[in-house]
């Protein structure tokens, strides 16, 4: 195979190479090899070019934006007429009116299984290697065995069902339920206590893999009934608790600064267990987590003119009111550092925009260097600050050359009656609430400084599994045990460990119950691709929010892409619609 970039959409006919036996999959592999040798070298070779296609599985049009618009946080309206309709596939998903032939869905089924099909061709190529006793090849053939069962949960999650597959010359078997969950925990429990755990957050270690275990324990009861009432079985809970343990009690230490979990040097972040490694090398790694929600208007690096965001999802008003509620009379902003990190500090002077328009504005503005300037984090509300550009496209200075930073305009939708850019909770599917400034918007990814533009180039890692989640994990264990104590000392341990701003470190709690662990668990780890999977866990998926008012239990699995049904119609019952499409 020819060592290229990976650039195309995917045939229909990986779903045919991936499933039915073909070792040779004809498309174009991804050359990412994790010590520069590409596939000259078996181990790198192996396993570069299966951890390289995370990237397009977490893709914002693939399985990060399919998580976030099904959920109740995030909301991607058609903006202003013109801009991501798509063919309304994120309205479909986030209204729960989705079809098998939604493209969100296909493209993130496209992407979960031929990965599994590049884990078991990594296996095939490891195995024998490792059985000549090559220690490296051995530990990364347990690193293939847990990304097989890692994205194998995302299909479960996604689904309802899981490949089996041992070798790439066999027909993949479907599973489903009890059998799923037995078949992932046999492949984690296999590596666990084998595999290496001193390679860094960008491989699978054996704290990833126990991590995984704890979510497949946690999630054994909704896999189990995907439709039914979640029966959360003790010995489930206790095992949620043991993994958790063992890895509460290894280094890793929670960040006192919430956001520098998100930034640019997080890849030596104590926090993280498990992320997509992404270091400013190639043009694949991707900033879209970053700037998909942030303004068009804006641009978050003044060095890179280039840079921008694209009005896309927003939070929903009922997730913003979720803040709300917890913190009262207080805002959430001055509550919670997880809300809001302030970067654009605007000078005193200047914050009163009373009678200050774009039409008169261009002495409103103060100097910083093009380096120095950092977008706010968090979530952005109201009216936004950052570079303008002359009719020439060229950054604004100051005389000593430092950029100017003015309110933002809205050119995006304000026409000829300019206006600055002022995010508004109103979002939804009216005209209204589709104009480009409606929504608040998700800044908690910081916009790397290796990105040139829009969408590449970027050296933040994706943070896919972190301590805070643990605390998360074993908290809901012991609360579903009945230990309120231990749960809610959790908690406690995990909100006030953010306290590197403390006057906006969060309080304690005093209680704790299920509907108050599942709010925090929305302020732990919004836009990081949780929330479904956790609406549907405290069963909150069948609710109302806006926009959607579906509440069939069915909605619960997305629908089998159709087009991956005709890929494998002749082998007849192989694949089974699922229930309500």
């Amino acid at each position: 195979m020819k060592n290229k970039r990976f650039y195309r959409t995917l045939p229909i006919v990986v779903f045919l190479l991936a499933f039915f036996g073909c070792t040779d999959l004809g498309e174009e592999i991804l050359d990412e090899s994790l010590t520069g040798t590409g596939q000259a070298e078996v181990v790198s070779g192996s396993i570069a070019p299966v951890y390289g296609l995370l990237r397009q599985v977490w893709l914002h049009t693939a399985n990060f934006g399919l998580q976030e618009v099904a959920s109740d946080e995030g909301i991607l309206p058609y903006r202003g007429g013109t801009d991501w309709f798509d063919g309304g596939k994120f309205i479909a998903v986030h209204q729960h009116l989705m079809t098998p032939g939604n493209s969100l869905i296909g493209d993130s089924w496209t992407f979960i299984t031929l990965s599994i099909s590049r884990a078991v061709i990594a296996e095939d190529r490891l195995s024998p290697v490792a059985e000549m006793g090559d220690v490296k090849a051995q530990d990364a053939l347990y690193e293939m065995i847990a990304m097989k069962a890692y994205l194998n949960m995302l299909a479960l999650d996604n689904w309802g069902l899981v490949f089996k597959k041992e070798s790439s010359d066999q027909l993949s078997e479907i599973l489903r339920g009890q059998e799923a969950i037995d078949y992932i925990e046999s492949e984690l429990l296999s590596v666990v206590q084998v595999i290496n755990n001193d390679k860094g957050p960008g491989r699978f270690t054996k704290d990833a893999v126990s991590a995984l275990l704890a979510r497949l324990y946690l999630n054994a009861a909704v896999y189990r009934d995907p439709y039914g009432t979640p029966n959360f079985a003790a010995a489930d809970m206790d095992k949620v608790i043991q993994y958790t343990n063992d890895i509460i009690s290894g280094p890793y230490s929670l960040s006192a600064e919430y956001f520098e979990l998100f930034d640019d040097s997080n890849n030596t972040n104590p926090e993280i267990i498990f992320s997509l490694d992404q270091r400013g090398v190639l043009e694949t790694e991707h900033s879209r987590w970053a700037y998909w929600p942030i303004s068009g208007d804006l641009i978050p690096r003044p060095e890179f003119p280039n840079t921008r965001g694209t009005d896309a999802v927003a939070a929903t008003p009922d997730f913003y009111q979720t803040w709300i509620d917890a913190y009262g009379n207080i805002d959430p902003a001055d509550a919670d550092a997880r809300f809001f990190k302030e970067n654009t500090i605007i000078p005193e002077d200047l914050k009163d925009l009373t009678g200050v328009t774009p039409t008169n504005d261009s002495d409103h503005f103060y100097c910083i260097a093009a380096k120095e300037f950092e977008i706010d984090r968090g979530l952005l509300r109201g009216i936004i600050w950052g570079p303008r550009k002359d009719g020439g496209g060229n950054i604004l200075t100051c005389d000593d050359g430092r950029v100017r930073i003015y309110p933002v305009i809205n050119r995006r939708t304000s026409g000829a009656n300019l206006k600055y850019v002022d995010h508004t909770r109103k979002v939804d599917f009216t005209t209204e609430g589709s104009l480009h400034n409606a929504g608040y918007r998700f800044s908690k990814y910081q916009f790397s400084s290796t990105a040139p533009n829009c969408c590449a180039y970027s050296s933040v890692d994706i943070v896919l599994i972190r301590l805070g989640e643990i605390y998360l994990m074993r908290a809901e264990a012991k609360l579903r045990k009945g230990d309120n104590a231990g749960a809610l000392a959790d908690i406690n341990t995990l909100r006030t460990s953010r306290n590197a701003r403390p006057a906006q470190t969060p309080k304690a709690l005093t209680s704790i119950d299920l509907d108050m662990l599942f709010r925090e668990t929305g302020f732990e780890l919004y836009w990081e691709g949780f929330r479904r999977n956790y609406q549907i866990r405290f069963s909150k998926y069948e609710g109302t929010w806006t926009g959607k008012t579906d509440s069939d239990v069915n909605k619960r699995l997305f629908p089998i892409p159709q087009r991956a049904i005709d890929g494998a119609s002749s082998e007849v019952g192989f694949l089974v619609q699922n229930p309500g499409y």
